[in-house]
């Protein structure tokens, strides 16, 4: 942590704006071995080109068939999505090909998010070949986002090429077959539109499924079309058609509510797209994700982590766009699951965090849809206090709807002090800390002013009609809810610490901004008197009246130390109670799960100890992650693996209060690591390399012009250059960190005094080979 020389720069520094850039990343600059042309979709990648050999070496494959969504390959575009896998209970006959889409829900608000406006199962194609299934040979490759192989069955071979077209949003599958194979045939199977939370809860009275799909032929094109009961449809749209010894499925999936259009835009959609060869369909698909792979760079030398860690990026890329739903909690590979909506106590938090280091923003869903839907935002908001205040239901729709509330159909906003409802009243807070890393991340101030400042304040606002001054003269929070613990306490540290991060963060905006806002007094207020976290000798309680006591898998008691970074382990005392707050914490088996690995592990790498978040991030990989790196409770949960990626971005690069730390928790064993546009706070894009363990050389290219302070871990005297190689100004804060002015454009190399390292970035050394991801060949 800081020594006492260290900058400690205030939050105004570290909210300073600068120049957004429209959303146009600019390149680093470093050196690329033979890379450059690569760069261009038009150009083959030439040898060598270091995104083929991670991605190549990082692609799935399967030589065993799966048996289930968790196992098998999965294909996506953010709202069309597809899993492949046997058909249960028929392994030898069928293979399942699961069409879903994050858009099709249904409309029915009186049955609340979790039935009424849950999202809804579309169905399933089944490639049913002519023989008995013997073996296969498949692989996910995910530089193409494309799934290639061999089935092969007792009368011959099953050739397959399937991808989702990233702009089209269409499955596209082609199969080649052996003589004795010209038989297979493909069959849709409609599922029953009904919310996938009824297989594991009772019905609200009064609730039913929606009516039978009907399947009809449209001149050539077969749709199936699912009445709403609400009014609306959504359908299935398919046609093969043979091209020589080839025979390609292509299918798309339409929704609209309340009017019945969605047929003819899925038999539009389709006509325009069933017309091209796969070959030609596959073209500027695949020229997307080769320029979404080269906004960042990351090489390590643990070889099952890197490839996890690029499948990864191809899974949220599959599950995510800007434009797209917030991710639900399976992503859009919807499957039966107790969760079938959005989830915002933690789930879509932990989704979108990897997007900012990866430098993927295009991603960004939260930040867009907060804004869209600000004013359901406002209606899901208890009556009384409508006016000036926000909050977010635990569950939602795409648009933010909860519904009716209850345990049973969905959580809404409660009040705090009072139960029922559950008084569940952070999680707006929360999810607009998120804006705020966005906001970081690009200097855009148009976030800042138009989209996390308003929202923040009334988020902030809510809580300022609840707290009361005590006996003590400190602000206290009636009892509210700790997301899963169980109980209300009062000074619940849940809220407690969003209301301290929300308070800091507004004035600071405020001030940045220049608004004379007439609640500064009040943010003011709030940070002076605002009672302590409620602590005992075992760490963080859950609030002042529940101790921490039992297995809890959630960190909702504290988020002042990750995500949030308001307490950091600045002093001794401080480390300590982090320190033993985490270990009591992951202290308690028994409801641990996958999410508090990761968490455990990003705390780990604040405190500096690699060796610790690796250890968590081994029992993630062992215990939970299963063969095609999705991860499952009850049902699919797509946070974990995700916010896996980003507890290894924290082991790798941190740069929160305003200083980027360089490789700031790495373990023993990873002495070699390659960093290339890595997306830090203040908009810089950062490159590093270390070798041998030692930093060679860093590099930050400033795209807004805002404060550069970082510790970059080269021992001893620096060399700091200028995009020329010319010596550049800095300042020597201490700890390990030079201060840089840089404006817009500018880049700034460090390295060891008097050392002139290879700038070149390519992969590094695995320290040994590791079993790829999927289900090879035992």
């Amino acid at each position: 942590m800081s020594s006492p020389s260290a900058p400690d720069p205030s939050r105004r520094t570290v909210l300073a704006t600068g120049s957004a850039l429209g959303g146009t990343l600019l390149a680093s600059g470093l050196p690329l071995t033979q890379a450059t042309a690569a760069d261009r979709p038009d150009t083959a990648p030439p040898a060598g080109d270091p995104w083929r050999t991670v991605l190549d070496d990082a692609d799935l494959v399967w030589q065993r068939m799966p048996s289930a969504w968790y196992e098998g390959p999965f294909l996506g575009n953010g709202l069309l999505g597809s899993g492949i896998y046997a058909e249960p209970g028929a392994a030898s006959t069928a293979v399942r090909f699961t069409i879903q889409h994050s858009e099709v829900q249904d409309h029915r608000p009186e049955f609340g998010s979790l039935f009424g406006l849950a999202r809804l199962p579309i169905g399933y194609f089944t490639l049913e070949p002519v023989g008995a299934i013997t073996g296969l040979d498949w692989r996910l490759s995910l530089r193409d986002a494309e799934l290639t192989g061999t089935l092969t069955t007792d009368k011959g071979t099953l050739a397959l090429r399937a991808l989702i077209h990233n702009d089209r949003s269409v499955l596209a599958v082609e199969v080649t077959a052996s003589e004795g194979e010209r038989g297979f045939r493909w069959v849709f199977h409609p599922a029953d539109a009904i919310s996938p939370r009824a297989a594991f809860k009772p019905l609200p009275d009064g609730y039913q499924g929606n009516p039978p799909a009907q399947v009809a032929d449209h001149d050539g094109i077969t749709a199936a079309v699912q009445p709403l009961l609400a009014g609306g449809q959504h359908v299935t749209a398919w046609r093969e058609r043979t091209r020589g010894r080839t025979r390609t499925l292509y299918a798309h999936v339409a929704h609209s509510h309340p009017r019945t259009t969605a047929l003819g835009r899925a038999l539009t959609a389709l006509r325009r797209t069933e017309q091209l060869p796969y070959s030609a369909l596959a073209v500027d698909h695949r020229a997307w994700w080769h320029a979404y792979y080269r906004k960042s760079f990351l090489s390590l030398p643990d070889a099952r982590i890197q490839r996890f860690y690029w499948i990864q990026l191809y899974k949220t890329a599959s599950a995510a766009r800007r434009d797209a739903p917030v991710m639900a909690t399976s992503g859009p590979w919807l499957e039966p699951t107790p969760w079938p909506n959005t989830w915002w106590n933690l789930n879509a938090q932990l989704e979108y965090w990897l997007i900012h280091g990866s430098n993927h923003l295009e991603l960004d869903a939260i930040t867009r849809a907060l804004s869209e839907f600000r004013d359901n935002l406002a209606q899901e908001t208890p009556t009384p206090y409508r006016a000036d205040s926000l909050g977010i239901p635990r569950t939602t729709d795409p648009h933010l709807v909860n519904g009716a509330a209850s345990t049973l159909m969905g959580y809404g906003v409660g009040v705090p002090g009072q139960d029922p409802p559950t008084p569940e009243v952070g999680n707006l807070t929360w999810a607009l800390h998120n804006v705020w890393l966005s906001y970081r991340h690009t200097m855009d101030r148009s976030i800042l002013q138009d989209i996390l400042f308003p929202l923040l304040r009334k988020a902030i606002n809510y809580y300022l009609h609840f707290l009361e001054s005590g006996p003590d003269g400190k602000l206290h929070l009636p009892a509210t809810f700790s997301p899963e613990y169980g109980g209300d306490s009062r000074d619940c540290n849940y809220d407690l610490m969003l209301l301290t991060w929300g308070c800091r963060t507004l004035l600071e905006s405020a001030e940045l901004l220049g608004i004379d806002d007439p609640l500064v007094p009040r943010w003011r207020e709030v940070l002076a008197k605002r009672v302590p976290y409620p602590t005992d000798a075992n760490g963080f309680m859950i609030g002042a009246d529940i101790p921490f006591a039992k297995s809890h898998r959630h960190y909702s008691h504290l988020l002042a130390v990750y995500p949030l970074y308001e307490v950091t382990g600045r002093t001794p005392d401080e480390r300590a109670l982090i320190e033993r707050s985490l270990a009591h914490w992951v202290g308690f088996e028994g409801a641990l799960q996958g999410y508090t690995f990761t968490g455990a592990a990003s705390m780990s790498a604040l405190l500096g100890k690699g060796e610790d978040a690796l250890g968590y991030l081994g029992e993630l990989m062992t215990r939970f992650i299963q063969p095609n790196t999705m991860y499952q409770e009850s049902g699919p949960v797509i946070e974990t693996p995700l916010s896996a990626a980003q507890s290894l971005h924290d082991m790798v690069c941190q740069s929160w209060g305003g200083v980027i730390r360089v490789f700031p928790a790495l373990p023993a064993a990873w002495a070699d690591l390659v960093v290339h546009d890595f997306r830090t706070q203040g908009a810089f894009l950062l490159g590093a390399r270390r070798e041998d363990g030692a930093t060679r050389w860093v590099r930050l290219l400033s795209e807004a012009g805002a404060p550069c302070v970082v510790r970059h871990g080269i021992a001893g005297p620096v060399d700091v250059r200028d995009g020329r190689g010319r010596p550049l100004p800095h300042i020597d804060v201490g700890d390990g960190a030079v201060q840089v002015a840089l404006r817009k454009g500018e880049s700034a190399l460090i390295t060891a005094g008097g050392d002139r390292p290879d700038l070149t970035v390519a992969p590094v050394r695995p320290n040994e080979d590791a079993p790829r991801w999927g289900l090879p060949r035992v």
